[in-house]
């Protein structure tokens, strides 16, 4: 049988990026449809007490999770994974290393769109609040399922939702498989709420 989950993704994240290549693993692997949606962090933390530069950071990462949007809204559901495909690669494993942030991932997005063969006027939507309020709704939604304590990668397995799983690197094979039943089996329990250890290494890109 068939099971359906939904991962709510920034593009900007990279926790959010690794879990996210696991997660396209298990689809290779196992009989799993997911559905993905754009989230963003900036709606996330507005009106929190953020160190200054931190806030900053996020002001200027806004705008691919934006675009993502603009691509759900006007090219379809199903273009949403391979713009992240795209725009994720070029954040994360493929980093210019340019100093400013909001150009840098201004072409990221540009590049993504262009692989993807979407339309380029779509990256101007990530200095717009077009689609914040639908971009607020997906976050709502997530967080309606997981709480409001996390950020993300969240996934939610047949309705039952939780942050994570946090993975550096994502696992591959028959690694990604395990990793995967498990998760399944957890959220099977109604009493499941967490778990969780210290990180020791960052975000390893292969």
């Amino acid at each position: 049988m068939t099971q359906h989950a939904e991962y709510w993704f920034d593009p900007i994240c990279p926790w959010a990026w690794m879990t996210s290549r696991w997660m396209t693993e298990v689809e290779r692997l196992r009989d799993v449809e997911v559905t993905w949606h754009p989230f963003s962090l900036a709606i996330l933390n507005e009106g929190k007490d953020l160190d200054p530069e931190y806030r900053q950071h996020i002001s200027d990462a806004s705008g691919p999770a934006r675009v993502a949007m603009a691509v759900r809204e006007q090219a379809g559901q199903e273009k949403v994974k391979a713009f992240y495909d795209a725009v994720g690669t070029a954040i994360h494993p493929e980093n210019t290393g340019e100093e400013d942030s909001r150009q840098r991932y201004r072409h990221a997005v540009e590049r993504a769109l262009s692989e993807v063969g979407l339309p380029a006027e779509l990256a101007d939507y990530a200095d717009q609040e077009t689609y914040d309020e639908q971009l607020r709704e997906s976050n709502a939604r997530a967080l309606g399922l997981v709480g409001d304590d996390v950020g993300v990668p969240i996934i939610s397995l047949d309705g039952t939702a939780f942050f994570g799983p946090v993975m550096s690197p994502a696992p591959t094979g028959e690694d990604a498989a395990k990793v995967w039943d498990g998760a399944v089996a957890l959220a099977s329990y109604p009493g499941f709420f967490e778990l969780k250890r210290s990180r020791t290494t960052g975000p390893i890109f292969d």
